[in-house]
């Protein structure tokens, strides 16, 4: 594309993370109401990876879902819903007024995604360490049934901990599956504090280029960067690809930023307001004039 259009690209992929980050205030009041919290900073922190992918990456069509030459997301990080169901309603998948039921009693959009075609949701995930392998059979499959689509993961980095991880690294390299494409929100916490203190995997780049795979490090913030790791002719031949993708954890509103209180946590009505605001919204969280 000229250098026109890709900045009309990023301006509308960063516009559209802006609303979705501004949604997931509505939907973590959501949860207060319902009695729970919400995880605002893993979804905060993954937001403009799944803007890109939604609306400019990804082969999909939200009125024909089960579409056999779609792509496949599969969120392995499944904590990380407010930087996913968002993306969904904003593509079309169901309406955005149904964001508002998050976590209730009797919605489809609980805690964690519960596979769902009909919303464009592709696997249930939320135990850590199982999406990846998901997504390795998903890819597996599609080269044996010939079918051209591409399967895109994403991972916690603290998940990376987990060993099921691994041997899905090593097997997407034994079936030279590139058609699945790994991303790693790095954004070096996890729920029990920074990922380095748990297990230290300072070198995480290295031990995937040790398993057979192409490694891009990138801004995960950056919609140019990403852009350009996610496109096609950045992807191998015969090997899968993995994007490490640096981040902040709640990433766009500065009281969540690197503040892992906000893994998990509860927004009171003073928060939010103060969240609205830094996004460009008012106060009750309606659109403001923008220049």
């Amino acid at each position: 594309m000229n250098e026109k259009t890709r900045c009309e690209v990023i301006t509308g992929i960063e516009e559209k993370a802006r609303m979705m980050r501004k949604l997931s205030v509505d939907m973590g009041l959501v949860a207060v109401k319902a009695g729970a919290g919400a995880h605002l900073g893993p979804g905060y922190s993954m937001t403009d990876i799944t803007a890109s992918l939604y609306f400019h990456i990804m082969k999909h069509d939200p009125k024909n879902p089960i579409w056999e030459e779609r792509d496949r997301f599969i969120l392995s990080k499944g904590h990380g819903v407010l930087g996913y169901y968002p993306a969904l309603a904003l593509a079309g998948y169901f309406p955005v007024e149904q964001l508002l039921t998050f976590d209730t009693d009797e919605s489809d959009l609980v805690g964690h995604p519960c596979m769902n075609l009909r919303y464009g949701i592709e696997a249930s995930t939320g135990s850590l360490g199982h999406g990846l392998p998901i997504a390795v059979g998903y890819a597996l499959g599609a080269k044996l049934d010939k079918k051209n689509f591409t399967v895109y993961c994403l991972l916690g980095d603290g998940e990376c901990d987990e060993g099921s991880v691994w041997e899905a690294i090593m097997t997407a390299n034994q079936y030279r599956l590139d058609n699945l494409v790994a991303i790693v929100d790095r954004n070096r916490m996890q729920s029990d504090g920074l990922s380095r203190e748990i297990i230290q995997m300072d070198d995480m780049a290295e031990k995937w280029r040790s398993f057979g795979w192409l490694v891009r490090e990138i801004d995960g913030h950056n919609v140019g960067e990403i852009l350009d790791a996610l496109h096609i002719k950045s992807r191998p031949v015969g090997r899968p690809y993995v994007v490490i993708a640096h981040t902040i954890k709640g990433k766009g509103v500065s009281f969540f930023e690197d503040d892992n209180a906000w893994h998990y946590g509860r927004l009171t009505s003073e928060q939010a307001r103060q969240a609205y605001m830094e996004l460009g919204f008012s106060t009750d969280g309606k659109e403001t004039t923008r220049c």
